[in-house]
């Protein structure tokens, strides 16, 4: 009897131990998916305003630079590739090949003296410097929550529940291996 006693609070200490082992678990993984979602939505938000910014920028500086027009069209080209709908990895090529076109534009602005004098050009250009910044930071911290993310459900426990919750993976924001090479902005090419 004594026995029989002690199994059985042994089996109910087991199934309060696992179910709180899933319960923490579970709260956990949750709490990294938000944290992923809320760091994704950072990012969409600053690639929306870099994207709205873009046209302001071109048209300013199109007149001065007409004979640099494929570099505004590298730009212009970029911008129109921004689709909010996209994959994390679609919007992480199209996000790097449009800061490459941006410092591209930059290096051609700094070759002209009358454009860097005009305000506006100015002004401009410090607040795409700010929002590539800003991508830049937030792609860091998106990673990041993914990499905890990640972890969480592809180590015990979490790996264990992840068939019966449908967890997946999350992919990180990061470019193909073409996208990272250095571009070569020479402005005085023919």
């Amino acid at each position: 009897m004594a026995l029989s006693l002690a199994l059985l609070v042994g089996l109910v200490l087991a199934a309060v131990l696992l179910v709180f082992l899933v319960v923490v678990t579970y709260n956990n993984v949750v709490s990294l998916q938000r944290r992923c979602e809320r760091a994704w939505a950072n990012i969409d938000v600053a690639l929306k305003q870099r994207h709205d910014q873009l046209p302001n920028l071109v048209s300013a500086v199109r007149g001065a630079m007409a004979f640099e027009e494929q570099v505004l069209e590298a730009v212009t080209k970029a911008r129109a590739a921004y689709e909010p709908e996209a994959s994390i990895h679609d919007q992480a090529v199209v996000s790097e090949r449009t800061s490459t076109a941006v410092r591209s534009l930059f290096a051609t602005v700094e070759a002209y003296p009358e454009l860097k004098s005009h305000q506006n050009v100015m002004a401009l250009q410090e607040e795409i410097e700010r929002l590539e910044t800003l991508i830049a930071r937030r792609r860091e911290l998106f990673n990041n929550q993914v990499f905890q993310y990640n972890v969480a459900v592809t180590t015990i426990p979490g790996m264990i529940l992840r068939p019966l919750l449908g967890w997946k993976t999350v992919d990180s924001f990061s470019a193909d291996e073409q996208e990272r090479e250095r571009p070569v902005a020479d402005v005085y090419a023919s």
